[in-house]
């Protein structure tokens, strides 16, 4: 019998954002033994299960309002300007973990939006960082995901465009010289995380130095999503999963090489559960 050869990405895993709200959670809970968080922490069921067995309790907006005299987490997305009202009327304690990333590009919206800039911001509808930024124009910013989705909208001759942190930068760049050639004057402002966009390049050069790819995500994770594509293109013997148990023996050839990578939202442990169990396969 012989035994794989496993590696794992040193590159994946948390982006700085989700470690430094991550980090803040576990202090709290260490000193008081629970803690709210507005949302999941973080778009990985593993990691929210394992902080919620120390403490950790997962609310909604709705359940948010009803709250009172308490401390609550805002994790790394960041909220819109109405959460941080209903904190002050409830006498809520806002733990803020928003990254800082998300609050400078909130910050440049909303200075945008203030000199009354049509304001087009290039993110997925509904997710939460995008929602916080839709709050920094009073909802009045467009969004959308594609630039066809754009050209669907009546658009004004000058443009101010912004982007979800997380979405690839080659992508935003494409939309903006699409735009221009078309007579759009835009005003194109870069907020996008490099931490988290470069990794689809680093993505690349790592997926085709295996046989196999072992990609670790939550279902929930939209980077998860873009960055196991990423890997699919370059090796097609690319597997998704969310947890170790989810790995199929039969995937896997005697002395192949496997390399495991993850999201932004990818708790290095698991990816360490991953590798072990590989390592235990015989084939």
């Amino acid at each position: 019998m012989q035994h794989l050869n496993v590696t794992i990405d040193s590159n994946s895993g948390f982006c700085f954002g989700v470690v430094y709200a991550i980090q803040m959670a576990e202090d709290i809970l260490d000193e008081k033994g629970y803690l709210y968080c507005l949302g999941d922490i973080v778009h990985n069921d593993e990691e929210v299960q394992r902080l919620q067995q120390r403490g950790l309790r997962i609310i909604n907006h709705e359940q948010f309002r009803e709250l009172q005299n308490e401390a609550v987490l805002i994790r790394a997305h960041g909220e819109p300007p109405e959460t941080y009202e209903t904190a002050l009327k409830n006498n809520l304690t806002l733990i803020d973990a928003s990254c800082p990333v998300v609050l400078k590009l909130q910050n440049r919206i909303k200075t945008s939006y203030d000199k009354d800039d049509r304001i087009f911001i290039y993110g997925k509808h509904g997710h939460a960082e995008v929602l916080g930024l839709l709050g920094q124009t009073n909802n009045n910013a467009v969004v959308f995901e594609s630039i066809n989705e754009l050209l669907e909208h009546e658009l004004p001759s000058r443009i101010t465009l912004y982007s979800q942190t997380t979405k690839s930068t080659d992508s935003f760049y494409n939309i903006k010289a699409q735009l221009e050639t078309k007579g759009y004057e835009v005003e194109a402002n870069d907020t996008i995380c490099r931490q988290v966009s470069n990794r689809d390049k680093e993505l690349r050069k790592f997926a085709a130095m295996y046989d196999k790819i072992v990609f670790v995500s939550g279902t929930k994770s939209s980077n998860g999503k873009v960055l196991y594509q990423v890997c699919k293109d370059t090796n097609p013997n690319t597997y998704f999963i969310s947890r170790a148990e989810e790995l199929q023996p039969d995937w896997f050839k005697a002395g192949e090489s496997v390399g495991i990578c993850g999201a932004t939202s990818t708790p290095m442990w698991l990816m360490e559960q991953v590798r072990d169990s590989l390592l235990k396969v015989e084939v």
